[in-house]
């Protein structure tokens, strides 16, 4: 079995912001709009003006907090009082899980993404991530309708923090880390294949042009190489996390990362940064060594993901010892790793990173 869920249509030229109505009146006049104050702010006067150009009628909801199921289910009523059946996201990764998951469950419903951040492939992914409301990660969520349009504005994300940018890099390199494995055991499976090449074509991009991005994002300057940046970091990690097979391959480090979620004192952390620790973890498990992979700690610190649980302080060891105890991996894909998942290995790869980082680097 090989099944690619991707978006419709993909979208990206700097200033797009201000022919989005173009883009949008084609399919329909009439949007409810899920965005978050800050993103809303960045992304106006021009969507606003280019929507009534285009004469589309809209009705823009702020968004604060995770998306949750109650979250998603007042978005879900208010569509329906309001006869929109076109969800439009406008901001990061929450508020477009959000508007993706509205328009899943809403008869007829349809999405379209305008990310303004680079932190995650959420505007292409075909899942939706779902938190409690203090942010513990319950579920990533299959989607049967994935967006009709990306819209994609170079110029709105190369003001945001270059952290984001960082932040995305790093969770798109996961998918290259984590997918990889798997292929150990079945070298000649045809959707693995592609997912993994695919994740590797986004760690070629930031090979090439990774640090001159992360430069040209702190100058707030559109370049090509931070154009090719975002297009990895959203466009390639998400057309990864949409190849599906008939082996499971959820990523490992994703797995301790969401287990992460659920403490306080890392709610801080981006989800790029907390996958970025977790890989690590991962690489201990993996090479079932004492140091982790010198090319993955490279990236690590080129684009300063967190090396240590360090703002734990002193439950650092109580919470390993929980993270390892309560990790959930499904059989069917641990099955299929070259590498075993016991709670002791979890919980040995944790202080094994702990160890490493706090006694041979400044943290």
């Amino acid at each position: 079995m090989l099944a690619i869920h991707t978006p419709q249509t993909w979208f990206h030229h700097a200033g797009i912001r201000h022919d989005a109505g173009k883009y949008i009146s084609s399919l329909t006049q009439h949007i409810l709009i899920i965005t978050s104050a800050q993103a809303w702010a960045r992304v106006n006067p021009a969507l606003e003006s280019s929507l009534r150009a285009s004469g589309i009628k809209w009705q823009t909801e702020i968004m604060t907090g995770y998306c949750t199921d109650a979250r998603v289910a007042h978005y879900a009523k208010r569509a329906r009082k309001l006869g929109a059946t076109f969800i439009v996201g406008v901001g990061g990764g929450r508020v477009l899980d959000t508007a993706k998951a509205v328009a899943d469950v809403i008869d007829g419903g349809e999405s379209i993404t305008l990310p303004t951040v680079a932190s995650t492939c959420a505007a292409w992914s075909p899942l939706a991530v779902f938190y409690t409301e203090e942010g513990g990660q319950i579920r990533s969520q299959p989607l049967n309708t994935l967006p009709k349009r990306v819209l994609v504005d170079s110029e709105i994300i190369a003001q945001s923090d270059v952290r984001y940018l960082k932040a995305g890099i790093v969770d798109a390199l996961a998918k290259w880390y984590e997918f990889r494995p798997y292929l150990q055991h079945t070298p000649h499976n045809l959707a693995l294949q592609l997912k993994v090449h695919t994740a590797r074509l986004a760690v070629d991009v930031y090979e090439k042009h990774g640090a001159q991005a992360v430069l040209d994002n702190q100058a707030h300057t559109v370049t090509d190489a931070l154009v090719n940046v975002i297009d990895a970091n959203i466009a390639l990690a998400g057309m990864a996390n949409s190849i599906r097979g008939e082996i499971p391959t959820p990523g490992v480090a994703h797995a301790i990362h969401n287990r992460l979620t659920y403490e306080p004192a890392l709610r801080d952390w981006l989800h790029g940064e907390r996958v970025g620790y977790s890989l690590l973890v991962q690489s201990f498990l993996e090479n079932d060594s004492d140091t982790p992979d010198e090319t993955l700690l490279a990236l690590l610190r080129q684009y300063d993901a967190p090396l240590t649980l360090a703002p734990l302080k002193e439950i650092r060891l109580a919470v390993i010892q929980a993270v390892a105890r309560s990790i959930t991996f499904p059989r069917a894909a641990a099955e299929h790793l070259p590498f075993p998942l016991e709670p002791a290995r979890i919980e040995r790869a944790l202080r094994q990173t702990e160890q490493f980082f706090t006694t041979r680097f400044a943290v």
